[in-house]
């Protein structure tokens, strides 16, 4: 890319920047919360490419002034030390260009969101549930890893084991836009635990990971959600399954129907719960834009059908394959104790690449 095409685009994105940094200070945007959260946001998201601007404008004007030097300098010490210099500018010049590439990528606005995620047992019966539990052991492994909270809003174990289905709530730095690699369903190949003979078996869970909305995002009538309360189940004392803790919400215009038990405090729960509701009303919506978009990247099941098979863990070979790029990597067993970052740079990568070349950055 021209030099002069990247300048005039980041010239557009510091109008943007100081726009927004003047209406930020006016009374009408302070006294606007939705507004004001909204700037503020954008102002965050655009200042890493104000960062990599001012840098690259700082590395152009020493070339250009390396170069004028090279052509008037008659003094050969300081034409060496002009070429040695030109030669380390042009060398942090083009992977600056690449990184600024990148950066003007219109970001997803949903990416620096929390995350719910649910993973929940496919065909296989009760070894499906076990590789439920498997994967959710995984993930928490990651979050931990990440400094990022998990909570369990919901679940329903297995008979032998695992979880027939389980919601989480991840809050943290860019959890969506990190975790969202991770839905589609998730296949795994391996001699069962209640198989006597020694067969290899084929079963899946089916992983979706969707972003949190808030109350920013979308408001909830009262009058359209109707509240059950029942008695909890699980770990945390013989009070759990005496007191009316566990709170179920239907949403009565759409029919959507969540629940939460979290031990002995039904206030908690009905703010789980909410969250809960709200973000899946958020993604009727948002699941349209993901759709839109799907033709055009097939790195990304998350933005299109999640029940595409994206991923197989093939125990007696070792092996993880992540069909959406071709990769292959024979280090099951760190992967499943969720040392799962390098698959998801990779993605990020191919994602990346097929994004600039739509945008015709590239």
């Amino acid at each position: 890319m021209k030099n002069n095409l990247i300048v005039e685009k980041l010239e557009g994105v510091k109008n943007r920047f100081d726009e927004i940094g003047r209406q930020i200070s006016e009374p009408d945007s302070m006294a606007d919360m939705k507004k004001f959260v909204k700037l503020s946001k954008e102002y965050k998201e655009l200042t890493p490419i104000i960062d990599a601007y001012k840098e690259y404008k700082n590395i152009l004007s020493n070339i250009n002034n390396a170069k004028e030097i090279l052509s008037s300098e008659k003094d050969e010490e300081m034409r060496e030390m002009a070429k040695a210099e030109l030669d380390d500018l042009n060398g942090r010049l083009e992977p600056l260009e690449e990184q600024i590439k990148i950066l003007l990528l219109p970001a997803d606005p949903q990416d620096e969101k929390n995350a719910v995620i649910e993973i929940r047992a496919g065909t296989g019966g009760d070894e499906a549930s076990i590789f439920a539990g498997d994967l959710y052991r995984m993930y928490n492994k990651y979050c931990e890893q990440m400094g990022w909270k998990v909570e369990i809003y919901d679940f329903t174990e297995g008979t032998v084991g695992g979880f027939k289905e389980i919601i989480l709530h991840v809050k943290g730095d860019g959890v969506y836009g990190i975790m969202k690699y991770e839905s589609g369903v998730h296949r795994v190949q391996r001699v069962p635990q209640t198989e006597t003979q020694g067969r290899i078996h084929t079963s899946a869970a089916s992983v979706a990971v969707l972003p949190e909305a808030d109350e920013v995002d979308i408001q909830v009538k009262q009058d359209d959600v109707r509240i059950d309360r029942f008695c909890s189940s699980g770990p945390g004392g013989q009070s759990v399954n005496t007191t009316y803790s566990a709170v179920r919400l239907t949403h009565i215009p759409t029919g959507i129907v969540v629940q939460c038990q979290d031990q002995k405090s039904q206030l908690k729960n009905l703010d789980k719960a909410m969250t809960e509701l709200r973000t899946r009303l958020y993604n009727l919506e948002y699941q349209k834009y993901l759709d839109e978009i799907a033709s055009k990247r097939r790195t990304m099941v998350s933005t299109g059908d999640r029940s595409a098979k994206i991923r197989t863990y093939n125990y007696p070979q070792g092996r993880m394959t992540d069909h959406r790029i071709n990769l292959t990597m024979y280090n099951l067993q760190s992967i499943i104790d969720g040392n799962i970052q390098e698959i998801i740079d990779k993605l990020q990568m191919a994602e990346n690449a097929e994004r600039l070349k739509a945008s015709g950055l590239n």
